[in-house]
């Protein structure tokens, strides 16, 4: 447990390398911690790493599944990027 925004925080700083070298696995870590906290911030990064296999394998199943997480708590670029998953059949059916 811990501050979530603060985990989210640093799981971005060591995505895209500010002040930190960028690791992607490290990223996953901490917005893991933070995911798991209901930050829906790091739910929608940890789903885009999922998607994108930054850090993680690829798996587009986990990555609707934390798209979903966050787009559930309001979260306007998870909901986008789930609809993103339901055009393409990106771990869903795919369906216009």
């Amino acid at each position: 447990q811990g501050h979530a925004n603060a985990q989210y925080s640093l799981g971005y700083s060591y995505s895209i390398g500010k002040g930190v070298e960028q690791n992607y696995e490290i990223a996953v870590e901490w917005y893991r911690r933070a995911a798991d906290q209901d930050d829906a911030d790091a739910q929608f990064s940890l789903g885009q790493c999922y998607y994108d296999g930054h850090g993680v394998q690829q798996n587009y199943n986990l990555a609707v599944e934390w798209y979903r997480r966050a787009a559930d708590q309001g979260d306007a670029n998870a909901q986008n990027s789930l609809g993103e998953c339901y055009s393409h059949g990106h771990g869903v059916e795919q369906n216009y």
